[in-house]
């Protein structure tokens, strides 16, 4: 027997091997574990690869090492407020948004995010205008400036940012940037090297130490910026020219991103410490100046955090528990409409339970598969009678959620498999009429610079794009 044939007959042996352990042993749901079974089965020495790659679990245990007097605090916080719930004596700025305490018990329990109400919040749907408040509020910054972004490009508003945080960490200030590995590969190595010559700390997330990174479908997807404890960033748009409007190819850049001040910051400054512990040998510990007690306003928000770490999908219990509670409408704008079975039922029993269901998507795919994906699902729902409308301005990047003009959702999360179970993500949950009302304002806006996708057009698919649309549904688990 030959060496070539050894060598096919132990691939075949492991090929057997994973798929055994895909089906009984790991806790994959039914769809994703079949989808790398036929991967592994018919292209067995390169499906052996792409599982090595995109398709081992992640271990849970000890990824981020939380401080214990900080866990401690959460943790009291998180029992009080439970407890004020189940006794009934939670007690909230508005009362007329009492009958959605269900939905912040959920985000205590799941994801022990804590429920705060000083907050106010400035809302941006240009990068232009979000970019530039980011930079003033950086160049007002006195002890601290903490940068997360899952892409980070070396172009014009690159450089720019860049220029803030030297500017910054040359008067003294402490400066932090973490960023995605993966999602800015295309990072140069001389960006990185002149901000830490200047003094700024940089670390990448789940950085490749060897030829082949085995976490690259891993991907640290948040956003977020932290600047003294006091004011905070949380939303869609990275760092890049495009998210200016300045790529022709996407055009204008669609995105919603919150400035937030309040007690919400200290749960936005929880997380970036947890990232930044898990990324860096300078570690930050539990400090005073990290953690201000500002009062913004008397908007009601919980930052949700999610991730392969978790037993639980919290941002998608979430959209799943605003969808269950709405009775007279549901906003959707994502760029990415890959939802599972459940969250589909939701949407679709929703629909069929007489809530008005608006879904807005992109007319432009960034990424070819989850487009025609997308086009699949929204057709699917389409046919259940919700509405579906396609942004012509440009690209639509938003990821937010809007019930009953009540409580919304915006944050990092699309709603697709890769945000509820393989990357990690924040969401920011909203609980206040006036700031939910603003969001409406923007989401009608769009209507009027989107085209409605009637069945009519829907069925006058070609048989290319059907097609197009069926192979993607069918991989899209492992998307």
């Amino acid at each position: 027997m030959g060496l070539y044939s050894i060598i096919i007959g132990l691939m075949f042996v492991i090929n057997i091997a994973l798929a055994i352990s895909i089906i009984f042993l790991e806790r994959k749901d039914p769809t994703s574990s079949w989808a790398w079974v036929m991967v592994l089965l018919f292209i067995p020495v390169i499906g052996f690869i792409l599982y090595l790659i995109f398709g081992r679990p992640i271990s849970r245990s000890h990824i981020f090492e939380w401080d214990q007097r900080s866990r401690m605090d959460v943790k009291k916080a998180v029992q009080k407020q439970i407890r004020s719930i189940e006794d009934d004596t939670f007690r909230l700025n508005h009362e007329d948004l009492r009958k959605h305490l269900d939905l912040v018990y959920l985000h205590l329990r799941n994801g022990e995010a804590v429920y705060t109400e000083n907050n106010g919040v400035d809302i941006f749907t240009d990068g232009h205008e979000k970019f530039e408040a980011l930079l003033e509020d950086i160049g007002r910054a006195k002890q601290h400036v903490h940068v997360q972004y899952y892409i980070m490009r070396n172009d014009g508003l690159g450089d720019r940012l860049a220029n803030a945080l030297i500017k910054k960490a040359k008067e003294g200030v402490c400066v932090r940037l973490l960023y995605d590995d993966m999602g800015s590969r295309s990072l140069k190595k001389s960006y990185i090297k002149r901000l830490r010559e200047a003094g700024v700390l940089v670390e990448a997330f789940f950085p490749s130490r060897f030829i082949i990174n085995f976490k690259i479908n891993y991907r640290n997807h948040r956003k977020l910026t932290i600047i003294d404890g006091e004011t905070g960033y949380i939303g869609g748009f990275n760092v890049g020219d495009e998210y200016l409007g300045l790529k022709s190819k996407m055009g204008y850049w669609r995105d919603t991103h919150l400035r937030v001040k309040g007690d919400a910051v200290q749960s936005m400054q929880t997380r970036f410490v947890l990232d930044w512990n898990q990324a860096s040998k300078h570690q930050i510990s539990y400090e005073e100046e990290h953690f201000q007690t500002v009062s913004g306003g008397e908007i009601g928000m919980q930052i949700v955090s999610s991730g392969p770490d978790s037993e639980y999908e919290q941002i998608k219990n979430g959209y799943m528990k605003m969808i269950m509670e709405a009775e007279e409408y549901i906003y959707i704008q994502t760029p990415y409409f890959i939802p599972d079975e459940s969250l589909r039922d939701a949407i679709r029993i929703a629909v069929l339970s007489g809530v008005d269901v608006k879904i807005m998507i992109p007319n432009k795919p960034d990424h070819p598969f989850v487009y025609w994906a997308t086009m699949y699902y929204c057709g699917d729902l389409l046919n259940a009678g919700a509405e579906i409308f396609v942004y012509q301005n440009g690209f639509l990047h938003a990821k937010t959620i809007i019930v009953d003009g009540n409580i919304a959702s915006v944050g990092t999360a699309n709603i697709d498999v890769r945000s509820f179970r393989l990357n990690f993500e924040v969401n920011a949950f909203l609980y206040d009429v006036a700031v939910v009302e603003r969001l409406i304002e923007e989401f009608n806006n769009d209507l009027a610079h989107s085209t409605q996708m009637t069945k009519k057009l829907y069925e006058k698919r070609s048989i290319g794009i059907r097609l197009k649309e069926s192979i993607s549904r069918l991989i899209s688990p492992v998307l």
